[in-house]
């Protein structure tokens, strides 16, 4: 079970400033997902092997081969904006 202070003292250290409603609220609500993992542990898991999924997930994605382009004029055409052999593009650094 999970106190108020408690919730507070987490709050405090993540500099979450919390209304007196919150720090209630998220006390009850801390305290129920907390029984929920007390009910969790009673579960014999020995013979459940450990896994990071409920289901099995493949890759789907196709492999990143690298190809050459033979026409370097038709990709350079299709940039909204150019200059000689290269794209341009926005600069997002600043110069502080």
């Amino acid at each position: 079970m999970i106190d108020r202070e408690q919730v507070h003292k987490v709050a405090h250290l993540a500099r979450l400033e919390l209304t007196a409603e919150e720090e209630e609220k998220f006390t009850t609500q801390l305290s129920s997902i907390l029984d929920y993992f007390e009910q969790l542990s009673e579960l014999d898991t020995t013979t459940v092997p450990p896994t990071t999924r409920a289901i099995d997930v493949s890759n789907i994605a196709r492999p990143d081969d690298l190809e050459s382009f033979p026409d370097r004029e038709d990709i350079l055409s299709c940039a909204p904006d150019g200059d000689g052999n290269f794209f341009k593009v926005p600069k997002i650094l600043s110069e502080e």
